[in-house]
């Protein structure tokens, strides 16, 4: 009698538990269609990665060229966007830029994360670029010279693509973790994946449903671009091989 009642008792919360989940998941994401919230803002966070991406490894290598420079005012430049930029957080950079620099400005706010992301994700990406330059021989470069080539060829024939090579899981990288920072561009007014979240949040008084499936969505984003990212790799390691 006891163990059929602990039987019930159990079901009952069983039953209790998937019937919370259910409505839980329906109020949260199905009413009012408010999976969009995530949705666009998955498409947001995209965007902005890409194009802060894509400006990050162009400051990148003009940062590299600037603190690898034989004249003193270019290394002094690099060092000192480089302090700034690493020393500061990239939520107040991004304010600092849509309200200060930007402030009386009427620019597309993507364009304005963008580029805040893309300077901070430059000063790290010159550094990745940097010690890929020098873990490359330095008897490359010799051997470059002494074939006629000058030091701008050299570098960019010879010592480039294998550098790029050596960088490249450091580089994924980066492009993961800048898909991770873009999370604060709720700040700005844009609806990112973690603003969206937050809208359903405030619209339906329940945190955990629409906070665990916002990081759900940022898992399966990191692992399908980790997943991507590691074929690229191999693939590369196999045709050196070859």
């Amino acid at each position: 009698m006891i163990h059929t009642f602990a039987q019930i008792t159990q079901q009952d919360w069983l039953i209790n538990l998937v019937d919370t989940l259910a409505d839980g998941f329906y109020q949260n994401l199905i009413h009012q269609n408010r999976f969009m919230y995530l949705i666009n803002g998955l498409k947001m966070t995209l965007l902005v990665t890409l194009f802060s991406c894509l400006l990050g490894i162009l400051l990148g290598m003009i940062v590299t060229y600037l603190k690898m420079s034989k004249f003193w005012l270019f290394r002094f430049i690099a060092n000192i966007y480089l302090t700034i930029i690493r020393g500061t957080p990239s939520v107040v950079q991004l304010m600092i830029i849509y309200y200060v620099v930007f402030g009386h400005v009427d620019i597309n706010k993507i364009a304005v994360a963008s580029i805040a992301f893309g300077i901070n994700s430059g000063a790290y990406v010159s550094e990745i670029f940097r010690s890929g330059i020098l873990s490359v021989d330095k008897g490359q470069t010799e051997a470059g010279r002494s074939l006629g080539l000058s030091a701008t060829k050299t570098m960019v024939l010879i010592v480039l693509p294998q550098a790029i090579k050596n960088v490249l899981p450091a580089l994924f990288n980066e492009a993961i973790v800048l898909l991770k920072e873009t999370a604060v561009m709720g700040y700005i007014g844009l609806q990112d994946l973690a603003r969206g979240g937050d809208i359903i949040r405030s619209q339906t008084y329940a945190a955990y449903f629409p906070l665990l499936t916002m990081a759900l969505i940022y898992l399966v984003v990191v692992m399908l671009l980790s997943y991507i990212f590691g074929l690229i790799e191999k693939r590369m390691r196999l045709s050196d091989n070859r």
